[in-house]
């Protein structure tokens, strides 16, 4: 999956899947959403990430060879209870210095596209709660908040 500014109509980037010389831009880019993760860990999980057939979708910079300017992170999940799998954007974060010009939509649209190919018949996005401004914009997208996620981290303790 490669579109060029020209076919995304968003002059001055490319929208395709991450390259494992990606992986400093994807740390600084997860660095913008508070995950500060090594590169060397970074690496380790973009491989088993696609070993397992999940993807990540870049912005790359068409004037620099590497520079990203947003990334989004993509799962199937294969569901009993809807007639095929869900697609799923875990991660979707544009540099903060270029939000508002388009490429958090062109990741969006390529994400969609992604889950369509891969016969989802729904895709669902993760947003933290305290993500206001991140909410308007998948709602802007036609998203709608649907249920409630609850989390807990293995083995600790109950309540």
């Amino acid at each position: 999956m490669t579109q060029t500014g020209t076919e995304a109509n968003t002059p001055g980037y490319s929208i395709r899947f991450a390259r494992p010389s990606d992986v400093p831009e994807l740390a600084r880019l997860f660095g913008e959403l508070g995950y500060d993760i090594p590169p060397a860990t970074l690496a380790e999980r973009l491989s088993a990430f696609h070993d397992v057939g999940e993807q990540a979708l870049v912005a790359a910079d068409d004037a620099s060879s590497t520079r990203l300017l947003g990334v989004a992170t993509l799962h199937t999940t294969p569901v009993l209870h809807r007639a095929g799998p869900v697609g799923r954007v875990t991660a979707l974060v544009v540099d903060a210095s270029l939000r508002g010009r388009g490429i958090g939509r062109a990741l969006m649209e390529a994400a969609e596209r992604w889950t369509a190919e891969r016969g989802c018949v729904l895709i669902e996005v993760t947003s933290n709660q305290r993500r206001v401004d991140a909410h308007k914009f998948y709602e802007g997208l036609g998203y709608e908040r649907t249920s409630f996620r609850f989390a807990r981290v293995p083995g600790t303790a109950r309540s």
